[in-house]
This record gives C-alpha cells, sequence and structure tokens, in this order.
C-alpha cells in the first residue's frame, strides 16, 4: 500500500508539473550555485500566440523584453539576486514541518481546502504560520516589484517599437485570467493566482511611485534592502513614497 501510495502520489505531482510547465513562457533563472542566464520556453510561447492570434514577431519581442528586464534589474543591482535567494532559502527551509507538526499541518490543509476551491482563502493561509506568512509577504511585494515593472517595460515600449502592444497586452490579460473551471481551479490549488497578482498591484505600485515622483524617484527602490516596498506599500504606493522620499 506505501508503495501503490507513493506511485499515485508521485503521478500527481507529475501531472501538475506538467500543467504547470505549459504556463511558463520564460525565465530568468537566478541559479543560485551557478551563472544566471535568461530562459525562453519556445513551445509554449509558440502555443501562446498561436491561442491569442495575435503577430508572431511582436509577441515574441514582447516577451523578450519582459524577460530582458528582469535580467537588467539583476545585473545593474548587484546585491538583489543574493538578497533575494537568501530569503527565499531561509523561508523554505523554515517552512519543512516535521513530526507532530506536520501532521497538524496536514490537517489544517485538509479542513482548509474547500474554502481554497471557492477562491475565499489563498494556499499560502494553510501551508505556512503566522510568522511565515509575514515573511511570504515580504518576499512576494519584492516579486511584485520586479514583475510589475518588468510588465510595465514591456507595455511602454510603444507603437514605433511593437506595433500592436496594445492588442498584445489585452489578450494576454485576458489568458492570466484562466480558461475556464477547471483552469482556474488549478490555479488555486497551487497558488498560482497570487502570482498573478504580483503582476497586477506590481505594475499599479510602479506607475504609481513614477506619478509622484518621477522615474528617478522611483529609481531609489533600488538602493537596498531597505528602500524595496514592504508588503502594504505595494498596495499603497503613497506610503513607500512617504518612507523613502519623506
Amino acid at each position: 500500500m506505501q508503495r501503490l501510495g507513493g506511485a499515485l502520489t508521485g503521478t500527481e505531482v507529475a501531472g501538475l508539473l506538467s500543467w504547470v510547465s505549459t504556463k511558463v513562457l520564460g525565465q530568468y533563472d537566478l541559479a543560485p550555485q551557478g551563472t544566471p542566464r535568461l530562459l525562453l520556453v519556445a513551445p509554449n510561447i509558440l502555443q501562446a500566440e498561436r491561442e491569442l492570434g495575435v503577430d508572431s514577431s511582436d509577441f515574441r519581442l514582447w516577451v523578450c523584453l519582459h524577460e530582458e528586464t528582469h535580467r537588467v534589474q539583476f545585473t545593474a543591482v548587484p546585491w538583489l539576486r543574493e538578497h533575494i535567494i537568501a530569503e527565499a532559502r531561509s523561508l523554505g527551509t523554515g517552512m519543512v514541518p516535521e513530526g507532530a507538526a506536520a501532521a497538524e499541518r496536514l490537517q489544517s490543509l485538509v479542513r482548509g481546502l474547500p474554502a481554497v476551491v471557492r477562491g475565499e482563502r489563498d494556499i499560502t493561509d494553510l501551508l505556512a504560520s503566522a510568522e511565515q506568512r509575514e515573511r511570504i509577504a515580504a518576499i512576494t511585494a519584492v516579486m511584485s516589484l520586479l514583475e510589475g515593472h518588468a510588465d510595465v517595460v514591456m507595455d511602454e515600449v510603444g507603437p514605433e517599437v511593437i506595433p500592436t502592444v496594445a492588442t498584445i497586452r489585452e489578450r494576454f490579460t485576458q489568458r492570466r485570467k484562466g480558461a475556464g473551471a477547471v483552469d482556474v481551479l488549478l490555479r488555486r490549488l497551487l497558488g498560482l493566482e497570487a502570482k498573478m497578482r504580483q503582476y497586477r498591484d506590481g505594475a499599479a505600485f510602479v506607475r504609481a511611485v513614477t506619478d509622484q515622483v518621477g522615474t528617478d524617484g522611483f529609481n531609489r527602490v533600488w538602493t537596498s534592502p531597505e528602500t524595496l516596498p514592504r508588503a502594504p506599500e505595494i498596495t499603497d504606493p503613497a506610503a513607500w513614497v512617504r518612507r523613502v522620499h519623506g
């Protein structure tokens, strides 16, 4: 029975990873123990541009601009890569429960799963303690900044660089919402809806801060870990401006 259970669990995990793998268009790999590199998933890009019915050349350049922005973020801000790696490692190590804590966490997960399915709770509420959720929120704020900043850059290149940029953004935003009930359910169970909020909230933060203090004022965000937005500030850009600019 243990062998059978392990095989079934392995099959389920493999199926979920297979589904997730079709959603990724590109990634700037931080490579904690290696050399960072920019990755593009060609089959997924081809599939996405066909589903969206957009211009192939424009769409590929648009995707590359997003990932290239991540490369610039991490190469132009030397401390950023190690900061994120260290925070993620520390959090990941602390989130692995043992003994009685593991059983208690499992029970909590089973009890709370219906609320996750209904979209009333986030999956991280069930998998982390209150302290861990605070740390997750802090890391999420930084990731929201990075993803939102990349989205703003890719959208503001203008039609002189990507003629169909407005059409691509409109259709791609709709794609991020999911394609049917099963797709939405899997996003909730895997925590991917939180990832979608990062793009939206981060872009709103970048635009709001830039409107208030200009591009140079926004770039203060890259000064040090202390000037990165805190969790409440992602949805309250004026609070970040007050704290950093006085």
